[in-house]
């Protein structure tokens, strides 16, 4: 049995992808065209619509980016001496 790849699929409009990111509409059709949330103009007159499924994955990426980036901060916070000791090498003379 084929089925089409639209049967699962969820589109919203870009006023409640607005509402879910806390942008504005012309900040979710930027997205839409930068390739970072899947998106299509459909019907007539033309309107946006942004695959659901696009929306989690790039909420996710931002929820992977904030982590990395938070990781980054607590490296660049910690000492060397706390890292590898207190960098004093002692003669065993």
């Amino acid at each position: 049995m084929h089925e089409t790849p639209t049967s699962a699929m969820r589109l919203l409009a870009p006023a409640q992808v607005a509402e879910v990111l806390s942008v504005t509409v012309d900040e979710v059709v930027e997205l839409v065209l930068e390739g970072r949330l899947r998106g299509a103009r459909i019907g007539s007159p033309a309107q946006w619509r942004i695959e659901e499924a696009s929306l989690a994955g790039y909420l996710e990426d931002q929820a992977e980016e904030a982590r990395r980036m938070a990781l980054w901060r607590q490296s660049n916070a910690a000492s060397f001496p706390e890292l590898w000791g207190s960098g004093i090498v002692r003669n065993p003379d």
